[in-house]
């Protein structure tokens, strides 16, 4: 399993649509019972659940594994801690913050690659 205290070691998300918990437990560096547990607590994680209960995650759901466990992890917070700093209006500003920032540096990668067409 990875270090729990360093988020830059986990593994890149591929380009899929679903993942497993398994597949997410290696991703995340959280063992499966911590992500059912996880998904009591935290509300916005909400898998797919289909076939006999199987749990299905999105790539939305593992970056908020992984940010779940950077605040549990790597900043100390409490569960509840982490589920107010998730949901409370700090959390839907910087949603907001980074939203911009990715609208920017695709205008100026689109900007880069026009260049480079000439």
């Amino acid at each position: 399993m990875l270090d729990q205290g360093n988020n830059t070691e986990l593994p890149a998300i591929p380009a899929k649509r679903y993942f497993t918990i398994g597949e997410v437990s290696e991703l995340c560096g959280v063992k499966p019972h911590v992500l059912r547990y996880w998904e009591q607590e935290f509300p916005a994680l909400n898998p797919v659940k289909r076939r006999g209960n199987r749990r299905y995650y999105q790539r939305h759901d593992v970056l908020m594994i992984r940010q779940i466990r950077s605040l549990l992890y790597d900043e100390g917070f409490t569960i509840t801690g982490a589920r107010a700093r998730l949901e409370g209006p700090q959390a839907r500003m910087e949603a907001s913050m980074s939203h911009q920032i990715v609208r920017q540096v695709r205008m100026e990668l689109e900007e880069v690659l026009a260049l480079l067409r000439r």
